[in-house]
């Protein structure tokens, strides 16, 4: 597998003209790639250092509109910059691009060079500091559905985005001949990411027509959301250079399945899981046990940062997959978390709730956060749910992102996490959202009532 590059073979591949640009990027609200393209010898002159960005880049929506009432910054305020600190760590090559390597950065205020509280990646880290404190590191695991379409993005953009044809024509779950017809777009996706130093381990047909799931190997925490970040780009990307659009919308169509975005979590100290115990029935140690019961305790509170969307509540659907409920249960995929690997030292529990379209780094933060507060809470869990999850008892997944967002809010435990100022600057993403759908006037109304009305 490829390697993440040092800084001394950075350049030396300068030197030789292996290499002539650098991606200098950090990652948005959205989990958006943004930042600029170096010139890969001023680069590594000064560069390296640190650049700038305008700090409008953590107060927009996704069409990077300037919306009111961000207290962080403001066309009152003048729109003024922070500072890319790029985390050499970071360094790789980009494979599907020629002669282009990448880096992440850290975004620091400008005045104090301390990290920007609300930006994905601070948040993310302040949770990991906590856990560390508490003597544990997390490790972590994503997977990434997404649908790849048979005409490119700029062809289905023109077509007013009615023109929506999967790539397949039929569920492609597990279906190796399906995934063969694609594998001009899977196989580079696969290969060049895997040669960018990501840890790929498979990619599959899912449970739609041109659906496909990308997985990725277990990591660190931070280390899991820089690849899921850095995949998520790549295979938008490739795809659009094999001249096919790939969208992580987690529900394009009300008639198909939605795409999710599962996350698998354990806690470990040093090589030992701390999640196992051979002794318990299902495996579950007890700081598993009060660290899950904190994942559903706080669910709720936190489901805006695995839905940010108004589309995203869409794919909350009974039969699909999706949950609908704050439950757990035994390895059963009805339920909103599921316990897996029980009877072995790979005992974890996966989040379901998630859709395609998160911030990877924020839905982290926010479940650390959530575990970190069952074990310092001491809380019990509850015994597991047995059965269909959709006809069960038990709490339920805010239906809207207008419920997320009230109880975003009114979350002590999310102020307790991360501030005040935060949970306030989220918020207010969630109301941009809101009130840029309630001013728009759908195909769905116009076909409904103009006759009929």
């Amino acid at each position: 597998m490829g390697q993440v590059l040092s800084f001394d073979a950075l350049k030396q591949q300068v030197a030789d003209g292996s290499v002539d640009t650098v991606l200098v990027c950090t990652v948005d609200m959205q989990g958006r790639l943004m930042g600029k393209r170096f010139h890969a010898g001023h680069f590594i002159a000064s560069a390296w250092e640190e650049t700038h960005c305008c700090n409008y880049l953590f107060a927009t929506d996704l069409e990077m509109t300037t919306p009111e009432g961000f207290a962080s910054t403001s066309w009152e305020q003048g729109y003024g910059d922070y500072v890319m600190k790029p985390d050499l760590a970071t360094l790789r090559p980009v494979p599907w691009l020629e002669g282009t390597v990448m880096v992440l950065c850290d975004i620091l205020d400008h005045h104090t060079h301390e990290e920007v509280p609300h930006t994905p990646r601070a948040m993310l880290k302040k949770q990991i500091r906590r856990l560390e404190a508490l003597g544990y590191e997390a490790k972590m695991a994503t997977e990434l559905e997404f649908f790849l379409f048979s005409k490119s993005f700029d062809e289905i953009s023109a077509g007013g985005f009615r023109d929506l044809t999967p790539i397949s024509a039929y569920n492609e779950d597990y279906n190796i001949f399906q995934t063969t017809k694609e594998e001009h777009v899977m196989r580079p996706i696969r290969n060049h990411l895997w040669n960018a130093g990501i840890p790929i381990e498979n990619s599959k047909g899912e449970a739609e027509a041109g659906q496909e799931e990308l997985n990725i190997k277990y990591a660190p925490a931070m280390d899991t959301a820089d690849y899921h970040s850095i995949a998520k780009h790549a295979v938008k990307e490739i795809a659009h250079q094999h001249g096919h659009a790939a969208s992580f919308m987690a529900k394009w169509s009300h008639d198909r399945v939605g795409s999710s975005s599962h996350v698998h979590q354990s806690l470990w100290q040093g090589s030992e899981p701390v999640f196992f115990d051979p002794a318990d029935k299902y495996s579950m140690s007890d700081l598993m046990k009060s660290y899950v019961a904190g994942l559903l305790k706080y669910a709720p509170d936190y489901t805006y940062f695995l839905a940010p969307y108004i589309n995203s509540y869409k794919r909350f659907m009974k039969g699909t997959f999706a949950p609908t409920r704050t439950v757990w249960s035994v390895d059963n995929r009805t339920a909103a978390f599921r316990l897996c690997g029980d009877g072995t030292k790979a005992v974890r529990i996966e989040c379901r709730i998630g859709g395609s379209d998160i911030n990877p780094y924020l839905a982290m933060a926010m479940m650390l956060a959530a575990g970190i507060a069952g074990i310092e809470e001491g809380l019990e869990l509850a015994p597991p749910m047995k059965g269909d999850a959709y006809e069960g008892t038990g709490g339920s997944i805010p239906g809207s992102l207008i419920a997320a967002r009230d109880r975003m809010m009114n979350s002590d435990f999310l102020r307790a996490a991360f501030g005040e100022d935060v949970v306030a600057h989220y918020a207010r993403a969630a109301e941009v959202e809101i009130e840029d759908f309630e001013r728009v006037v759908t195909d769905y109304e116009v076909a409904r009532n103009f006759e009929r009305a």
